[in-house]
């Protein structure tokens, strides 16, 4: 039963629910035609390709109250001089609530998440 205290990290299914959310997510981004471009180079290398994924876990459990650190640059660093645009920000948005909906998140964690989402925008586009 989930309570008034019931963190989204819990509600998202701890780690393991938000391990499974990213992967589905980056296989999303990896098939999405306005964004692949940015997200195939990182295939070809694996080993960086493993950090950038266990970052975005590790950013998207801190972030929904989970017990992870995140290490890694803050949304300006991580997306300075990308000139990400915003119909890219919106694949962006669409992917993980696509992703969501395959993982059966009720309309509560999907209004959270995109909250979420949006109060970053500025740190994203067109910097």
């Amino acid at each position: 039963m989930l309570t008034l205290t019931t963190t989204l990290y819990e509600r998202l299914g701890g780690i393991t629910g938000i391990t499974r959310l990213v992967d589905d997510v980056v296989s999303f981004h990896l098939n999405n035609p306005l964004i692949k471009a940015r997200y195939l180079p990182l295939t070809e290398n694996p080993e960086h390709f493993a950090r950038i994924r266990q970052h975005t876990i590790n950013f998207f459990c801190a972030g929904s109250g989970g017990p992870q650190v995140y290490g890694g640059k803050g949304m300006v660093g991580a997306h300075k001089g990308m000139n990400v645009s915003e119909q890219e920000f919106i694949a962006v948005i669409d992917d993980v609530m696509e992703a969501m909906q395959k993982n059966k998140y009720g309309e509560t964690e999907k209004r959270d998440v995109l909250a979420i989402l949006y109060s970053m925008k500025s740190e994203i586009i067109h910097i």
